[in-house]
Parts: structure tokens; C-alpha cells; sequence
């Protein structure tokens, strides 16, 4: 099984042109079936997996559960592929169950499959990311996200998400926030519309949960984020919200998403109009400086 580099290396292989490496890949729900059995499938075979050593070691589902930090139901769910553990879950489980590794060996396969088939791509280039720009109008960035928001805004989705699906997508979007302690650091950029910041998904505590939590990460030092205040008269994010990702080998990618779809676009000259274009956006906004003070005017109405 590929390393994690190797394997954020292959899950955008698919985008590279053989000629001039330029392609734009466009994911949707037309060929998700596919791809989301086969990532069941792993999850299903991981679980087996971990029932059998289980049985092995001769633990009850509520032995193991506590010894790893979860409950009976939860090990069910994870040992019959209803449910996906997390990277630092499966190394737990793995020392329990003195499985020398036959449960880590399938981590990165398992992480991949949490994520919806239509991210996937940009999840691999998030791993290898020394810049990430984003431009955000509708809702926080996931990587942004504090728990209780993103349970409101995948709430929010037609039509609805079971509690399963729910918890998966939250675990996944928490283990991507690992990007902000990474090292080296990467530069990570945020501008966000002024009205995503007043938007109250989930209620009044969810939204001032979300404000501390931007005040919170906009004092990192590899962080800035930007609002784009509404009575701005001029704003090159006209188009909409978008992402532009430099991999550590020096390539950019710019990634869009919209209504379960989403585009990554390799070709040099796009994924540069693209960075050039958020240059102009951060530049029009207000400056880090100026946003979290209007952050903090934001939490002092609620």
C-alpha cells in the first residue's frame, strides 16, 4: 500500500496531462457509485479485519471498546463498515491488539474513503500543501470549521445526511485541520465574504462559537484571514468562492466546488489567472489586522 506521500502523489496522477500536464478533472455524481462502493469496500474489509483480531485476543466488543476509548456500539459499527475510525484510532486498536501492523497497513486507504468521492483529490493535495489560498461566500471553510458548525452546516444539506455520514464527515474535516500544526508550516490565506461571518447556521451560540474560534487561528502565525466587507463597490470574486493549492514540488491547482461537484484544475496558466486573481481579492478586502478587530465587532452583537 502507497506511503502517504506516494499516495497523495496518485490520487491526483489522474490530473496530470502526459503532454503539457495540464487538465482540468471534473468530479460529480455521475461516476460516485462507483467510486463510493469501492470505498466501502475498504472499510467493510478493514472492519472484518479488526473483528477477526479481536476474536483472536479473545476481548469482548465492551473490553475493547474501553480499552481504545469508545464504546461497544461504536466497535460494532466500526467492525461492520457503518462507521470509519480515525488514523490515530486504527494505530490504537492496533497496539491493543498486538497486531504488528496489520491494522495500520490499511490507514491511508481508510482516511481516503472518508472523504466524499468528489474531494478526494483535494484532500491528497491538502497533505502536501505549502500554500493554500481560499475564497470563501456561502460558509466558513471546512478547515476553519469548529465542530458544533460543521454539524449545522452538513445539517443543512438536501437531501439530508444520515448521523452516520454526519459523524464521518465531521471526523474527517477535524483530521484535515492537522494542516495548522504541520511542519514545516505551510502559508494558509482566508478571505471570506463579510455575509458568511454574519450567516447564523446552527443559532446565535453556534456562530459565536465560530467567531472566537477565527479570532483563535487568525493569531496563528502561518494563518491570515480576510473579510470582504458587503459595501465593498469592488470585488474580483465576482465568480464565486474557489481554492488554489501550491504543492510542495511547486505546482499549483485551483479547486472549485458547487452542489455535490467540483472541478481541479491543472493547467499552469488557470491555476496562476487563478492565484492572480486571489492576490487581487485579499487585496480589496480588509487587512488581517482589520478583520479580526471586525470579528470582534461581530461576536460584541451578538
Amino acid at each position: 500500500m502507497p506511503s502517504g506521500r506516494r499516495w497523495a502523489r496518485e490520487a491526483v496522477a489522474l490530473t496530470e496531462g502526459t503532454d503539457e500536464g495540464a487538465e482540468t478533472v471534473v468530479a460529480d455524481d455521475a461516476g460516485q457509485a462507483t467510486a463510493d462502493t469501492s470505498g466501502q469496500a475498504v472499510v467493510i474489509a478493514f472492519g472484518q479485519t479488526m473483528k477477526t483480531l479481536r476474536v483472536r485476543a479473545g476481548l469482548e466488543r465492551e473490553e475493547f471498546g474501553r480499552r481504545i476509548g469508545y464504546s461497544a456500539s461504536t466497535v460494532a459499527s466500526y467492525e461492520q463498515g457503518r462507521r470509519i475510525p480515525s488514523p490515530r484510532t486504527i494505530e490504537r486498536a492496533d497496539e491493543v491488539l498486538d497486531a504488528g501492523g496489520l491494522l495500520t497497513v490499511w490507514k491511508e486507504q481508510v482516511e481516503r474513503a472518508q472523504y466524499p468521492v468528489f474531494f478526494q483529490g483535494m484532500a491528497a493535495l491538502e497533505k502536501e500543501a505549502i500554500e493554500l489560498l481560499s475564497y470563501d461566500t456561502l460558509v466558513v471553510k471546512g478547515l476553519l470549521q469548529t465542530e458544533e458548525y460543521m454539524r449545522a452546516v452538513l445539517a443543512m444539506r438536501r437531501p439530508p445526511l444520515d448521523e452516520e455520514t454526519t459523524e464521518q464527515r465531521v471526523a474527517a474535516r477535524v483530521a484535515r485541520q492537522d494542516i495548522f500544526d504541520r511542519q514545516p508550516a505551510p502559508l494558509l490565506s482566508f478571505v471570506m465574504d463579510e455575509s458568511v461571518l454574519r450567516r447564523p447556521l446552527g443559532g446565535k451560540d453556534v456562530l459565536r462559537g465560530q467567531l472566537e474560534h477565527l479570532l483563535l487561528m487568525g493569531q496563528k502565525r502561518n494563518v491570515e484571514i480576510q473579510v470582504m466587507p458587503l459595501d465593498c463597490e469592488e470585488s474580483a470574486g465576482v465568480d464565486g468562492p474557489f481554492t488554489v493549492v501550491t504543492r510542495d514540488d511547486g505546482k499549483k491547482f485551483a479547486y472549485t466546488e458547487a452542489q455535490g461537484a467540483s472541478t481541479l484544475q491543472t493547467d499552469p496558466q488557470q491555476a496562476a489567472l487563478a492565484a492572480a486573481r486571489y492576490g487581487i481579492i485579499r487585496s480589496q478586502a480588509l487587512t488581517p489586522r482589520e478583520s479580526l478587530e471586525f470579528i470582534e465587532r461581530l461576536l460584541g452583537e451578538l
